[in-house]
Parts: structure tokens; C-alpha cells; sequence
């Protein structure tokens, strides 16, 4: 489907997974085109990206660059094949290249670390290698390839017409980047801001700082910019740009009232605040995947809690503990 002049969006199907797909971006110029996320390493996903691609007249050899918003496997999965019939020059943002090696190639450290991390936030010790484990099933869906150009932001990127400005939007992940093109007033947001759903938002061990903080602290410097259309890495572009900001932010505040009223009876773990707030399905329904998401995602928003003075934590028997400030 074509968005504007030369820029189409293609649906790229994510296998086994709620979202049904993923909005890979082109961006199609004589002058070499430019793909925005790639969609799962699987089959199916390529042949879908590569007929599409064909369908609006551009191979694969065509690519001058591949942009990845973040290096979660629905954007970043088929970077490693893709280099196999291309020469574009891959774009990842320094925090993201930081991240690959830990996540996609040796990963036993990593898988340490975060059953550690669990435990310490008072995951119950039959669920931690579980939880710890449950995403070792992506890692399939990933074909590794380093980036040619590390970005920081504030990058720019000509191409076919538009002036492409790189925005460093830190929050879902370290280096979350979007496109931002000024005079056609369009940004392309991956999963940065989407229409009906919120990005998860997770405090684990791999993070610096809480990027709860770094997530809302982005979306209002994106307030300051112009934009008349948000292009999603899920579901429809759509016009509503401050509006739908103003949504997310709010939903936070919502989220961070719902969890300190959860503390009327006294410290808490962050597991414990997990089973006890309101999720897309009960926490006895949720897979363990979404279970230690939601336990990491519960700890950004206690951290952003304590920052606010409203929650003191303490460790107890080597679990950290949450409790109202001045009980």
C-alpha cells in the first residue's frame, strides 16, 4: 500500500504471535531504496517482504539501506538473511549494537543474569528458570548481522525527494530510533508510538537507567515536532500525534495510580505487584513469557515511583521490597 509518493507500507507476517504482523517500511528511489524493519527470520516472512517488494518494483539488490528502529526479532529478525542478497548498509543505533552480542549470540550470560534478576524481585523459585528461559524460543526467529552505520541520532538521510532526520526515542528499547521527515511533517515511529496498544516498557538487568523515565521524557521532546502523519510498526498510520501522546502519557500516570494503591497492606516484591495488577488476560492465563514481562515492566514503573519520593525500597532476605514512603 502506497503512503505517499514512493514510500509503501508492507504487512509482514509474524507467525504464531497476537499482532498478526509487522509494517516494514520502503522507501523506493532511482537512487537505491531504503527498507525500514524486516519483519521475523522465517520463510514465510521473507517470501511475503520479497514479493511485496517486487510488487512495487524494487529487488532485493535494489536496497541501499536497511533501517532497524530497534533490534527486537519482529524488526531486526531477517537482517542476517537479507545481507546474503544485499549490500545496503544496515542502520542500528550504538545502544542497540550494544545489546546484539548478549542477546543473539552468547546468550548463557545473559540468561544468568536474568534469572538472578527475577529472583531478586521475588519471583517464586520454581518460576525463575522459566521465566528466565521463555524467550529462548525467539532466538530462532533472528538472523544476526552488525550494522555498517551506528547511529546516535540526529543523523540525517536523503533519499528519493525526502530529508530524513534520525530521532533517538530510548523506552521499549535502548536505541529505539524513528524517521522523522520535517517538511512533509511524517514520522516513522516502529513501535515507539502506536495507535491502539502501548509499548512494553521493561526495567531488566541489561538496562542503564529506568527507561520508563527515558520513555516519557522522549515522548514529550517528540511533542515539540511537526507531524501530521504517524507511520506504526503496527497497525494503521494514522494523524492524531499529539493527541495520541497525550493518551500514553496518561495511561502511565493511570498505571503508576493503580500500582501505589496496591501497597495499603504493606511492602511488596515487584512479582507480587505483577499478579495483582490488571493485565490483557488474568495472570493464571498469562504465558510465561508475558509473565516476566509484566514483572519487568511492574519494575519500571516502581522505580519511577521511588524517583517520585512516593515508594521506598529496601532488601529483605535478598529480595528488594516496596513500601509506601513514610511507612
Amino acid at each position: 500500500m502506497e503512503i505517499l509518493n514512493n514510500i509503501f507500507q508492507m504487512k509482514i507476517p509474524i507467525p504464531d504471535n497476537p499482532l498478526g504482523n509487522i509494517n516494514s517500511y520502503l522507501i523506493k528511489s532511482d537512487e537505491g531504496s531504503m527498507l525500514v524493519d524486516t519483519g521475523w527470520n522465517t520463510s514465510v516472512a521473507f517470501e511475503s517482504l520479497v514479493n511485496q517488494m517486487k510488487s512495487h518494483g524494487v529487488d532485493l539488490s535494489d536496497l541501499k539501506y536497511i533501517f532497524i528502529t530497534h533490534i527486537h526479532p519482529d524488526h531486526y529478525g531477517l537482517a542476517g538473511k537479507l545481507a546474503n542478497y544485499t549490500n545496503a548498509k544496515l542502520i542500528i543505533h550504538e545502544k542497540d549494537k550494544e545489546l546484539l552480542e548478549s542477546r543473539y549470540i552468547q546468550t548463557d550470560e545473559l540468561i544468568d543474569d536474568v534469572e538472578n534478576w527475577l529472583r531478586i524481585n521475588g519471583v517464586p523459585a520454581g518460576d525463575q528458570t522459566q521465566f528466565s528461559r521463555a524467550s529462548l524460543s525467539i532466538l530462532g526467529y533472528v538472523n544476526v548481522a552488525m550494522p555498517d552505520i551506528i547511529v546516535k541520532g540526529g543523523e540525517k538521510i536523503q533519499l528519493g525527494g525526502y530529508n530524513f532526520e534520525i530521532v533517538w526515542t530510548p523506552g521499549h528499547s535502548p536505541g529505539h530510533i524513528c524517521l522523522y521527515e520535517k517538511d512533509k511533517k511524517f514520522l516513522i515511529v516502529g513501535d515507539h508510538i502506536l495507535q491502539k496498544i502501548t509499548p512494553n516498557i521493561s526495567l531488566n538487568s541489561q538496562k542503564e537507567n529506568n527507561p520508563l523515565i527515558d520513555y516519557l521524557n522522549s515522548l514529550v521532546e517528540l511533542k515539540q515536532l511537526e507531524v501530521e502523519l504517524v507511520l506504526p510498526a503496527h497497525g494503521n498510520p494514522f494523524p492524531q500525534f499529539q493527541g495520541r501522546i497525550d493518551e500514553i502519557i496518561q495511561h502511565h500516570e493511570n498505571r503508576l495510580v493503580e500500582m501505589l494503591e496496591l501497597f495499603h497492606n504493606g511492602s511488596k516484591s515487584a512479582y507480587q505487584i505483577a499478579v495483582e495488577t490488571k493485565w490483557f488476560l488474568p495472570w493464571d492465563q498469562l504465558p510465561q513469557f508475558s509473565k516476566r514481562v509484566a514483572v519487568t515492566e511492574t519494575l519500571a514503573h516502581l522505580e519511577l515511583l521511588v524517583t517520585r519520593g512516593k515508594l521506598n525500597k529496601e532488601k529483605h532476605s535478598s529480595i528488594f521490597q516496596y513500601f509506601l514512603n513514610g511507612k
